[in-house]
């Protein structure tokens, strides 16, 4: 019973990774180079987090919202959108279009995420001998990063590549980008400072990821749209 729900978990938690790239033309234009690329930016991005993370905060007596730590939290998250920028705009990619290329990153770096902040609590918790609805939780919350970390490729997509958007709509991407990088700070006050619980928690992420993922789709088709 264990192990059944380790797997149960663990297709949760991984599997939407592998249906969204089996289930989109990513897998027909072999993109898993691009991806494979991302994961280790990620990996890369996520060590120099670390290090700025040990160098600059206190560690907490307690578990309380600390709003001047939080923000030193959210200024550092900020480096994972220079990894965002590096991956899409410095890696070596095949001739892809663009628009599968936001989508090969933002999968590749979800993907790497999860691996790295989920897989040895599942591996060590979920084959515990009591049953707890946590690890089926942080398998949607891995859902919902991966659909916000796609989200987050695509509007850097057009800031970084795309040169004739509209200029009414730089200011929505911009905005919404920065909601998207500030997600764990936002969360973050969720849980400490008002004490939200881990199910409701996770709710507000998938609620949140779809708005997301369905503004920065709009944003996409607009700046495609030929302009008059």
């Amino acid at each position: 019973m264990t192990m059944f729900h380790f797997f149960n978990c663990a297709i949760l938690t991984f599997g939407p990774h592998a249906v969204y790239y089996s289930a989109t033309p990513l897998s027909e234009y072999d993109t898993l180079g691009t991806s494979v690329k991302a994961a280790l930016v990620y990996l890369g991005t996520a060590l120099v987090k670390l290090v700025c993370l040990a160098t600059f905060l206190k560690v907490s007596e307690n578990d309380g919202f600390d709003p001047y730590q939080e923000l030193l939290k959210a200024v550092i998250g900020f480096i994972d959108v220079g990894g965002l920028y590096f991956a899409l705009t410095q890696l070596t990619h095949r001739n892809i279009s663009q628009n599968h290329k936001f989508q090969a990153v933002g999968l590749g770096w979800a993907f790497a995420d999860s691996v790295l902040h989920r897989l040895a609590p599942l591996w060590v918790g979920a084959r515990g001998l009591e049953f707890t609805w946590d690890f089926i939780l942080q398998g949607l919350e891995a859902n919902a990063n991966l659909v916000l970390s796609i989200s987050l490729a695509a509007l850097g997509s057009l800031m970084w590549l795309r040169k004739n958007k509209p200029k009414t709509l730089i200011p929505i991407i911009y905005a919404c980008a920065g909601i998207v990088a500030t997600m764990p700070s936002i969360t973050s006050y969720l849980r400490r400072g008002l004490g939200w619980h881990f199910p409701k928690v996770v709710g507000f992420e998938l609620f949140t990821s779809l708005s997301m993922a369905f503004i920065s789709w709009q944003l996409f088709s607009a700046c495609q749209r030929p302009s008059s």
